[in-house]
Order: structure tokens, then sequence, then C-alpha cells
């Protein structure tokens, strides 16, 4: 059963369940998720909490030996698998797939998994996992929805604040949701419930921002031209090599050309994106942009791309930095015809 992590307050009031899977990379989430169900073990009478990280030459016999080893201090056990790297190998498969099939005595298993690639979406084992588990998707919150999720934390503590202010606090910590969260903590601990002025919050709140090229990629996509700026701004100021943003933003732009060629002759736009490895919520970023840049433009992109890493090598003389910044620029600023 999958669960939103906004319902799982409310599931584990009902009692833990044998299995929990918690899936995606935003730490924020995974730590409260983390937090709520140790909170609800502990009233339960789950006294003994161990965990297990998945690495090189992990010894999967661990598990069913946690499973067969009796406890010195609890009857009931809280068992914790992170696997960081979402690939349990053939091994890791059987294991995780014995555990779905036979739930551990006296023990709840948390799952602990990142975002995961297509082939691990389709593998027996995190289906037999997902078909016995409790599933929580740990989203990361983008951009344009930061303000209503900043409003709705502040409005737990009782404080709330101005559309513009929500603004100006989303853009401050936009990309670091502990960051994000830690302010909206900060000002309830500063000031009183109720409403919080402009000038209040500015004074409170540190930029801490933290950006990266995919985020970069996806602002010139979407052609947000002011968060393309604020973006490039920031990876500046945090001293990003600029051959460290070279290579993302040639992994977010090179597919455009094939799947605008594939357009061109007519083929299906959805099996095109697929065939490039494109999904889920990027496909709709990709039609914006294609909709918005013509093969032309995308094929010079391409080059100017390259001679940029030239310059950022240092085979090229020029200002590689400022070559970055005028072209994100000037994709992002594109409009449809």
């Amino acid at each position: 059963m999958r669960l939103a992590q906004a319902q799982l307050e409310t599931h584990l009031k009902q009692g833990l369940q044998p299995l929990y899977l918690l899936v995606g990379d935003e730490p924020l989430a995974q730590r409260e998720c983390l937090d709520a169900i140790r909170a609800i073990a502990r009233t339960q009478g789950f006294d003994e909490r161990n965990s297990l990280t998945v690495e090189r030459n992990f010894n999967w016999q661990q598990i069913q030996s946690f499973g067969q080893s009796i406890s010195l201090f609890s009857s009931r056990r809280l068992l914790e698998l992170n696997i960081p790297g979402g690939k349990p190998g053939v091994e890791g498969s059987k294991a995780l797939q014995a555990l779905a099939a036979k739930a551990l005595p006296d023990t709840t298993v948390v799952i602990i998994l990142p975002t995961l690639e297509r082939d691990a979406k389709n593998s027996a084992w995190f289906a037999a996992l997902e078909a016995q588990s409790q599933t929580i998707t740990l989203n990361e919150i983008d951009a344009a929805n930061l303000p209503k999720w900043i409003a709705n934390r502040l409005a737990l503590q009782g404080q709330q604040t101005s559309v513009q202010t929500l603004e100006f606090l989303a853009h401050q910590v936009e990309g670091n949701l502990l960051a994000a969260n830690q302010e909206v903590q900060k000002l309830g601990l500063l000031y009183p419930q109720g409403e919080l002025s402009d000038a209040t919050v500015r004074e409170a709140v540190l930029n801490v921002s933290r950006y990266d090229a995919f985020q970069l990629g996806e602002a010139v996509l979407a052609g947000d031209a002011e968060r393309t700026v604020r973006i490039l701004q920031g990876l500046q100021d945090e001293g990003e090599n600029a051959v460290a943003v070279m290579n993302p933003l040639m992994w977010v732009l090179r597919p455009l050309v094939r799947i605008k060629q594939a357009e061109m002759r007519g083929e299906n736009l959805t099996s095109a994106m697929t065939n490039a490895r494109i999904y889920g919520d990027k496909q709709a970023l990709v039609k914006r942009a294609l909709a918005r840049l013509s093969l032309r433009q995308l094929e010079a992109t391409l080059q100017k791309l390259a001679d940029i890493d030239k310059t950022a090598k240092g085979v090229m003389l020029g200002d590689a930095w400022l070559e970055i910044s005028r072209l994100c620029f000037g994709l992002a600023k594109v409009r449809g015809r």
C-alpha cells in the first residue's frame, strides 16, 4: 500500500506494520518519516532498534540471522535497513524477496531506498517489497510549491506571513529543504504566534540556498530566466568549478536534439522521450523547452557547450563562467513563436 508522507502519522497510530519502504532522496522527509516511526515504536514497546547499511561486500545473511536471534532487551524490535545505492545485487535481491514473503518474528523492518532508476523499479525484489509493505515516497519540493510548503510549516507553529514574504523565503532556501525547515523553526523561536512582517523575516533569515547544475538545467528548460540567474549566481558564490557545471548541462540538453529531430520527422513525441530515457514529470519540462527552442538553436547550444568546455579546461582562451551565464540566460529568455 502506498502512503503519502502526510498520511503516515495517522496510519502509525493504528499500529506498526511488519514492513515499511521509504523511497526517495529528500533528506528532511526521510528524517521525519524515520522519527515518526521510531516515536510510535517506543510507545508500542519497541525498546530495541538496530540499523544496517548495505555497502560493498555486505553480508545479507545478517538479515536471516537477525530474525533467528533472540532479543535480550525487548520482545519487539525495529530494524532499519539502508540501501543507499538502490542496487542490492543478486544475493540481496533474493534476501529482500524472502523478507517480503515472510516477516521477521516480532520485528518491524524499515527499508530505506534512494530514488530508483527504471530497472530497479521494474525488478522482482522491488515488486515483492512494494506488494507487502507500506510504501512512502519521499518527494522533493520543487521551486513552484516551496512557498506553500513554507506557509504550511509556519501555520503548524501558529504563524503566517504575506505571499511576497513567502516568495522571499523560498528564494533564500531553495534547494535545501533541511535549511528551509530550520529557518521556519527559528522564526517560531524568535517571534510569537501571529502575522510576521516582511522586515521581521528578512532580518531573521539567512541566505542558505544550495544549488546544483541539474537545477540550472531545469530552470533553462522551463524558460525561467530569473531563477536561472539566481542559480548561476549561487553556483558561483559557492565556488563551483565551471567544468563541474558543464557535464550536467550537457546531459540535460543533449537529448533534446534527438527528440526534436524525431518530432520533426513526425514521430510520437512521448515515445521519443522514453527512448531518450526521459520519464515522469521531466517529460512535461522537456515539452515546454521543445515548444520554445528550434532545432537550429539546440544544435548551436551543443556546439557552444563544447567550446565552453574547452575554455573551462584551458584549451581555448576566455571566461568559462561568463560564457555559461550568457548561454543559459539566453536560452531561458527564448519565447515560443
